[in-house]
């Protein structure tokens, strides 16, 4: 496995160990759990209802960017939506309509809406560190609680995003939950950023993008390393 540290290139294996917070581990540990997830989509029923959905939302984020830079986060949609559990598949016609999405929904969303716009965007898989404390919380007050959390693993969480990629070959990665763009300066604690995959289709971005100073290749697993 190939993974880019920051201001350097170094070479892994899978029995490859670094030491984050105290604990040893594999290096691919952090994101095994969620490492052939697929990005979450929204679903088209290929007819009207959908169609007529996917227009109001296009019509809605023209309205909310009022002629601003394409390249404005779309914050409407955390303020539409409240953050929370969605059941997949989920269409077009269903989503507009729901009063709370999770990341996945939010981040497919927000990547219709940079593509409308006609901004080259790509999907984002993340893994973050938070805690055991925060994970068992969501566990409990996620939709009926008596359920593991499949995105949560100890302190770890899986979480999806977008990226928008600019003519330079930089990108920017959205987070449609919070509603900002995460920073490429990332510190070890709690909310880090320390995997991340982006999906890119074939020919459509170069194979390797920058984000600030991260080389970060497409279509695999990439460890973050702080700064």
């Amino acid at each position: 496995m190939f993974l880019d540290a920051v201001k350097k290139a170094t070479q892994f294996d899978t029995e490859t160990l670094y030491e984050n917070g105290g604990d040893v581990k594999k290096a691919d540990d952090v994101y095994a759990k969620w490492r052939d997830w697929h990005p979450s989509q929204i679903s088209h029923h290929g007819g009207t209802c959908c169609e007529v959905s996917r227009e109001w939302m296009t019509a809605m984020d023209f309205s909310e960017l009022g002629g601003g830079d394409v390249l404005t986060g779309p914050r409407w949609l955390r303020q539409k939506y409240n953050w929370g559990c969605s059941t997949f598949p989920i269409f077009w016609c269903e989503a507009v309509r729901k009063d709370t999405l999770d990341c996945g929904a939010l981040a497919a969303l927000a990547h219709e809406v940079f593509l409308n716009r006609n901004v080259k965007s790509i999907r984002a898989q993340l893994v973050q560190r938070f805690s055991k404390n925060s994970t068992e919380q969501w566990t409990k007050s996620w939709h009926d609680g008596n359920t593991p959390l499949a995105w949560t693993s100890e302190d770890t969480i899986y979480h999806e995003g977008c990226a928008v990629v600019l003519p330079d070959n930089n990108i920017k990665i959205w987070d449609a939950s919070a509603g900002w763009w995460i920073d490429p300066k990332q510190r070890n604690g709690y909310g880090s950023l320390i995997a991340l995959r982006l999906s890119a289709p074939s020919k459509s971005v170069d194979r390797t993008v920058n984000w600030g100073t991260h080389r970060i290749p497409t279509n695999q697993w990439h460890r973050i390393s702080a700064e």
